[in-house]
């Protein structure tokens, strides 16, 4: 897309620019939030929409909720294959991982690490979530300004991934580095150069086979790393596939809830009313957390590969083009979701939002992350009258990745 072009979406508003013109893909529509009156534009004139020329090559946006739907339950027709983000993978860094892969593997290696989040295993862990976001809670400054992400949102996440994989304790900090890592290129200022990536990346993998071998002499554990070493669909696996598998995992249990947890402390500030219902009735929070994911999309979109000439929305999509999928735009979508621009943490069927997907990539550890929201603002109400933002939010430099990195709050007791 010539330079021009790009500017003149960052310069003009979204009703201005000429529909075949538009790339909801740019960064800078993401840094600045300006996002939102694209895809509604594109949902209500062009749901099904082909930007011929971008940063990450022609793709084809898919706006609204049930065209999401359709895409999602036909992995036959749409290909998970080779990459699950718009972003093509490095050819010479290739990192399968079981969500960019279609059935019957995507299955098999699904199933080996499914039931780390198994309704028994989330129960036995409710009070050790509990008990660490009291503790959490109970160290933050009242009265003074500090950063939520930093402090709350990825102290917690942080703590939850390090149980998930037994990883070692004192150094978790890591693993919220090569989540950055993963999803965040040398454009977004978080690592310099592809190199960096790869060689953080290779770091990761070097920690994660120490781990992997000291398992695999042991028995089989609830652990994820114990389920893959023991895993038969995944015991065999190369590096670059544990490699992929892992990020998969450390990305999946982490940004997803992190960004929900910083989203939803946004949201309630405003919208002063919903902050004032959750107060009289703290009942409402499970429905609030639904409420929460939805309203934030933690993962903007989803990438397919068309395997096949498919129609959809009148357009043809023909074999081996990409097509994007845009939860963001989907969860506001006004045809599925009444209301869906207005933050209601009460809302009727609050969990219907694509903020998990749908179908056989459906997110494993939704209810897992649905709980520790659960309890973080269970936790948050029995002390705080109010977490009030107190300066502008500072959003990650992506498209894929929708959160903060930096969000100023003080607390209220009264």
């Amino acid at each position: 897309m010539s330079e021009a072009t790009v500017l003149q979406m960052i310069d003009h508003e979204a009703k201005d620019v000429p529909l075949e013109d538009i790339d909801v893909s740019q960064r800078e529509l993401w840094v600045q939030d300006r996002k939102w009156d694209y895809f509604a534009r594109l949902r209500n004139e062009a749901p099904v929409h082909f930007c011929k020329d971008s940063e990450f090559g022609p793709y084809w946006s898919v706006t609204r909720f049930a065209d999401i739907m359709e895409v999602e339950a036909n992995w036959q027709s749409f290909s998970s294959d080779p990459a699950i983000t718009i972003v093509d993978p490095e050819e010479d860094f290739p990192l399968p991982m079981f969500i960019a892969m279609d059935p019957p593997k995507h299955d098999e290696q699904r199933m080996t690490v499914q039931g780390s989040v198994a309704p028994k295993n989330l129960k036995n862990m409710e009070s050790t979530i509990r008990g660490r976001v009291q503790k959490v809670l109970d160290g933050l400054p009242v009265g003074e300004p500090f950063n939520w992400v930093d402090r709350v949102s990825i102290e917690l996440t942080t703590q939850m991934l390090a149980t998930l994989f037994d990883f070692p304790f004192e150094d978790r900090s890591k693993l919220t580095r090569w989540s950055d890592v993963a999803t965040g290129g040398p454009e977004t200022g978080i690592v310099e150069s592809e190199e960096q990536r790869q060689e953080e990346l290779l770091e990761c993998l070097a920690y994660f086979t120490n781990l992997w071998e000291e398992r695999a002499k042991q028995g089989l554990s609830n652990d994820l790393i114990s389920m893959l070493a023991h895993g038969e669909a995944t015991q065999d696996m190369s590096p670059q596939e544990y490699l992929g598998n892992l990020i998969l995992l450390i990305v999946g249990g982490n940004d997803t809830t992190r960004n929900s947890m910083t989203g939803g402390v946004l949201a309630l500030n405003q919208n002063p009313g919903e902050y004032a219902k959750l107060r009289n009735n703290p009942t409402v929070i499970p429905s609030m957390v639904s409420e929460i994911i939805r309203w934030q999309t933690p993962l903007a979109h989803m990438r397919r590969k068309a395997t096949k000439d498919y129609v959809l929305g009148g357009k043809t999509i023909k074999a081996g083009e990409k097509v994007v999928m845009w939860y963001i735009s989907g969860n506001r979508d006004e045809r599925a979701i009444d209301k869906p621009n207005e933050f209601i943490i009460d809302r009727d069927r609050a969990r219907q939002h694509l903020s998990f997907g749908f179908g056989i990539h459906r997110c494993m550890g939704n209810r897992l992350a649905e709980m520790q929201i659960r309890i973080l603002w269970e936790e948050i109400q029995k002390r705080f009258h109010m977490v009030e933002v107190v300066g502008d939010p500072v959003l990650v430099p992506s498209n894929f990745v929708h959160g903060f990195t930096d969000l100023q709050v003080v607390l209220h007791t009264h």
